[in-house]
Order: C-alpha cells, then structure tokens, then sequence
C-alpha cells in the first residue's frame, strides 16, 4: 500500500522532468516554423521522433513534450548533413515528424525564430524555456 501511496505522489514529479538533452551537434541547428519557406534550402531528409507524453493516467506537460521531440529532432539533424528542421505536423501521442534542410547560413532559416527577449513584428516578445 505505501508503494502505490509513493509512486501516486511522485509521478507528477517525474512528469514533469525533463529526459531530452541537446547533444553537441544539435545546439547548431535551426527550427523553422512551420509552413515557412524554405525552398532555398536543401531537402535532407525526414526525421521522426517520439517520447512519453503520459505516465499511466498522467499527461505530461505539453510544451515539455513539444520541447523535447524537437530537442531530439535537432540531435538527429547532423546525422543528416542539415542545419534546419521543420515541422511537418503537430505532435500526436508523443510523436512527430519533422522535415530536414541543409540552408547553409539562408536568411530564412535564421528569421525563424527570434532570438530570446526579441519582440517579433505582432509586438510578441519570446524567452527560451528554462528548466
């Protein structure tokens, strides 16, 4: 009985982790927002991607389900020869394609996503989500 008592309690606490980390290779590579141009681009490839997004009758935390397919999306990315992922679709039980670009440096891949505390031209301002 205290073992059911204890896992009760502490998955919210593990849901809530976080078990993607960036590897070397993937800190260089860009996301694209979806739908975005990117026909100066390179095509590479397809990557797909999964993680938990439940534990038992526990949902995780969407955006740290979001976060981590496309932390593992650009890991795979090198593995590729691109620099630029894209999502094909929405995420959808935990997985999620995306597609992958070799840009070399192209201005569309760069103006993807604003750089942290950067208000974007609807007046948005955007932070990195830190644990």
């Amino acid at each position: 009985m205290r073992t059911i008592a204890l896992a009760l309690v502490l998955v919210p606490f593990v849901a809530a982790c976080t078990w993607v980390k960036m590897a070397p290779g993937g800190a260089q590579v860009r996301v694209a927002a979806a739908g975005q141009d990117l026909s100066s681009c390179e095509r590479r490839g397809e990557i797909s991607v999964s993680v938990k997004d439940r534990l038992g009758p526990y949902s995780r935390n969407d955006i740290k389900v979001r976060d981590e397919l496309e932390t593992l999306a650009r890991n795979e990315a090198p593995g590729l020869g691109a620099d630029t992922v894209q999502p094909k679709a929405a995420p959808n039980d935990g997985e999620q394609r995306f597609l992958a670009f070799s840009c070399r440096g192209a201005a569309p891949a760069a103006a993807a996503r604003p750089a942290a505390g950067n208000r974007s031209d609807d007046g948005v301002e955007t932070y990195p989500i830190e644990d």
